[in-house]
Order: structure tokens, then sequence, then C-alpha cells
């Protein structure tokens, strides 16, 4: 069965999440489905969006695992986007937690580095 995953995350103000999360993930692809949304197709099948519904905005809670944390977070970071917080756990599995400008979470995990 093929699935493709659409996390969604609800903005009071399309415009300003639009630049946020283009600052964020960079070169993904994005395309606009309608005048209320925004999508970003951050690895084959897999999509993040956002959606202008103010009374919802804040409560998303996403989180990517990608392959090379220190280069996502370095990269985003270039690009004017620090998270709020970084945290290692005691497997070596690391996240950083970004916080869109209407207080929703994006957290970035990576696998432990291997010597």
């Amino acid at each position: 069965m093929d699935v493709d995953l659409f996390a969604g995350v609800a903005v009071s103000d399309l415009q300003r999440a639009i630049t946020w999360f283009d600052q964020l993930f960079g070169d993904a692809e994005s395309f606009e489905p309608n005048d209320t949304e925004r999508v970003w197709t951050v690895a084959e099948h897999r999509h993040v969006y956002v959606e202008l519904k103010p009374e919802h905005a804040g409560h998303a809670m996403v989180t990517l695992f990608v392959d090379d944390f220190d280069a996502f977070t370095e990269a985003a970071a270039r690009r004017g986007i620090h998270p709020e917080t970084r945290e290692t756990y005691d497997n070596g599995v690391h996240k950083a937690t970004y916080r869109d400008p209407d207080g929703n979470e994006v957290g970035v995990g990576g696998a432990p580095v291997l010597t």
C-alpha cells in the first residue's frame, strides 16, 4: 500500500507562515493548492502544509526525522531560523524544536552520529 503523508499546521497569517516555513525548509518544493494553503514536499510522499485557520493556530506538533541533523539545523540557521531548544537523548538521538510565529511546534530529529 502506497501512502502519502500530509502533516497540517493551522496558522493565523498565511503570508507570514509561508515566509517562515520557506526559511525553515529551504529548497523544498512547494505548491499552492488554493488561496488558503501552502504545501512543502519535505521528502517523497511526505508533505507539510499550512492552512489559514486562525481559530486553530498555535496548537500543531509536527516532527521530522532527517538523515543529516547537523546539515538541516545549520542550513536553517543560515536562513535565519533557530531552534527554541536542542537536546540529545540518552540513546544519542538529537532533537531541535522550532516554533513558528503562531507558536506551532516543528521538531527536527536525527539519529546518533556513528563513528
